[in-house]
């Protein structure tokens, strides 16, 4: 009986392990494709007036700003500052947005690196760490 006991509980921890290195491996095989769609990835937001358009990459990093020469006919520097300053934060949370959007696709759910991107809070991505070794102490 206990011999069978074992087969049963070798079976399920085999089940366990194949069950999640499927998940690894469709992980790893994504990773290529993930990279480059995070490498490609540019957000473009516009200020309300249409004057100023900034663009950034996956990680909010600002690739371009274009300014409509419609702008210096007001010659208000600090307007024109705000205005800037404003687009790109839009698209930098845009792309945080997108950013999150597309690793959660790779990853599984509930997965704390994608709960990291949305918090920035390394507690969340070191919880599961840390549930381990406090089972262990």
């Amino acid at each position: 009986m206990a011999e069978s006991a074992d087969r049963d509980a070798n079976r399920a921890l085999r089940a366990r392990f194949d069950e999640v290195y499927g998940q690894y491996q469709r992980l790893r095989s994504g990773l290529d494709e993930l990279q480059t769609k995070l490498a490609e990835l540019r957000v473009t937001e516009r200020s309300a007036d249409g004057h100023v358009t900034a663009v950034v990459g996956a990680r909010g990093e600002l690739v371009s700003v274009e300014v409509s020469p419609a702008v210096f006919a007001d010659r208000d520097a600090r307007a024109l500052s705000r205005k800037i300053t404003e687009t790109v934060a839009r698209a930098s949370a845009a792309a945080a947005t997108a950013t999150r959007e597309l690793v959660s696709v790779y990853l599984p759910p509930g997965s704390p690196s994608v709960e990291f991107l949305h918090t920035n809070d390394f507690g969340a991505l070191l919880g599961r760490a840390d549930s381990v070794l406090a089972r262990g102490e």
